[in-house]
């Protein structure tokens, strides 16, 4: 049994023994093998790293490359710009060089200039002083005697062109009584400002359908030779849709003959009896509205103990048109313009006002009465027992005969002033702008001049001149050739005024 087990612990020992040897001969190999793996991975990262370090050093000396390329450009660029200015200052320098030299040669020329003028002056003062003793001793004054002399001979030069002087601003005076008179007027025209437009007097009726144009005839035409016969009117049935034109030169029948027209068209009966009738009504209302109108005439222009018979005919002249402008309207707005020139200069307010109401009475009757309206007018007014003055004014407002009053005077430029009014006689409104605007620019071409204005209608341009460059004496010359410039080249109503404003200022402050 110990044997066994003494034989037993042996072999282990032994199998132990060989054991450790294989394990240790075994480990020794992996080792080794593990040694050379790492010295390969060395290897070749050092490799890699010599590589990566090639690599990077080539990248540097590029970079580096560039850099310098970049520096050299960049300095080259800068000595170019440099050379450039560097040739513009010595091209400055030449040229102030050569300036300095020509100030040089300038200031010698006008030192020898002085110098030669110092000699001058030097020679004339010894001739000034020859020449006094020279002319002392053949005039046989001394110099205090030769200048009384002198003196009282100017003296009395200047007492006849005093005297000279006088007369002139006496005339001078004379002409600017018409300015300060058409400045009264200019304020007087601003002051009324009266609304009035052009009217047109046409006398058409509209039908409600063109049936009814056979019910107007009538049979065998009896109903219209029926109105036009009570009427005096003409009427025009023609192939007009729905309307009827009614032809007469009498304004106050043409009026009652479209009254009743239209009253018997809303009626619907239409006959000679009912004609008849309707005409009489129209008569009627007619002859309402024209008195009713006078009266309106009479109490806008506050005039007063006028005779019926007047104011029925300014009654009738609400009917009146002439060149489109409503003759009633026409002389309140010539009334009122002459009282207030009457008021600025000092007149008869009230006779002017009068005047300027009944000036155009003749035109109430001028289609029933032969001759002019004015003549008609004056005979009106004689007839109804008006004073001489208001006579005279009717019969000189179209200068038919010379007016020799101040109310006259007054009436015509009151008419004047009313008839040209944008609006108040029939004109194409674009015609008008466009004359006004080329009168503006004809004025504003002349040399010197600064704006130009086209007012009173067009009846004056206000010229604003540039005074650096036109003097006082130039501005009658440029007003005149203005003038002569409008004369040629438009075509206008009336007269223009040129009028021409120069203007100087001067402004400082005080600090």
């Amino acid at each position: 049994m110990i044997p066994a087990i003494i034989s037993g612990l042996v072999c282990l020992v032994l199998g132990i023994a060989i054991g450790f040897l294989y394990r240790k001969n075994v480990a020794e190999k992996e080792i080794g093998s593990a040694e050379e793996e790492a010295t390969r991975i060395v290897n070749v990262a050092i490799k890699e790293a010599e590589s990566k370090k090639r690599e990077a050093l080539a990248e540097a000396r590029e970079e580096i490359h560039k850099e310098r390329n970049a520096y050299e450009r960049e300095v080259k660029e800068q000595r170019a710009e440099l050379q450039k200015q560097e040739r513009r200052l010595q091209s400055k320098e030449d040229n102030l060089d050569r300036k300095t030299d020509q100030i040089e040669k300038k200031e010698e020329r006008l030192q020898n200039k002085l110098a030669a003028a110092d000699r001058t002056r030097e020679e004339a003062e010894a001739l000034k002083q020859t020449q006094l003793e020279t002319l002392e001793r053949i005039s046989g004054f001394t110099t205090d005697e030769a200048k009384n002399y002198l003196l009282q001979q100017v003296q009395d030069e200047v007492t006849h062109e005093e005297a000279v002087k006088i007369k002139e601003i006496k005339a001078k005076f004379k002409d600017e009584a018409e300015t300060y008179a058409r400045e009264m007027i200019s304020l007087a025209i601003q002051r009324c400002a009266a609304d009035q437009v052009a009217e047109v007097a046409v006398s058409v009726v509209p039908l409600p359908n063109d049936e009814i144009k056979g019910r107007i005839i009538g049979r065998e035409g009896r109903n219209i030779r029926t109105l036009e016969t009570l009427t005096g009117a003409e009427l025009i049935i023609d192939d007009t849709p729905e309307a009827i034109t009614i032809s007469c030169f009498d304004p106050v029948r043409r009026e009652i003959t479209r009254i009743a027209l239209e009253r018997l068209i809303a009626d619907g009966r239409i006959h000679p009896a009912r004609i008849e009738e309707m005409v009489e009504k129209a008569t009627r209302e007619v002859e309402s509205i024209i008195k009713a109108e006078g009266e309106r005439a009479i109490f806008e222009t506050n005039i007063h103990s006028l005779h019926p018979e007047l104011i029925r005919l300014m009654g009738r002249l609400h009917y009146r048109t002439s060149y489109g402008q409503n003759v009633l309207n026409h002389c309140i707005e010539v009334s009122h313009l002459a009282g207030l020139l009457a008021a600025e200069i000092g007149a008869d307010v009230a006779q002017a006002k009068r005047a300027g109401l009944l000036h155009d009475l003749g035109k109430s009757v001028d289609h029933e009465i032969e001759g002019s309206h004015v003549q008609i007018g004056v005979d009106l007014a004689r007839r109804y027992k008006e004073n001489d003055q208001i006579v005279h004014a009717i019969a000189a407002h179209h200068n038919d005969v010379e007016p020799q009053t101040i109310v006259a005077c007054l009436v015509q430029a009151a008419d004047a002033i009313s008839a040209a009014r944008p609006g108040a006689r029939r004109e194409n409104v674009e015609n008008y702008v466009k004359r006004l605007e080329r009168l503006e620019e004809l004025t504003s071409s002349f040399r010197g001049v600064d704006k130009a204005f086209a007012i009173q209608a067009g009846r004056e341009i206000r010229v604003m001149v540039k005074p650096e460059i036109i003097s006082e004496d130039q501005m009658v010359i440029l007003a005149r050739d203005i003038a002569r410039q409008i004369e040629e080249s438009l075509e206008y109503p009336g007269q223009i005024k040129v009028n021409l404003v120069r203007e100087t200022k001067a402004v400082e402050y005080a600090k």
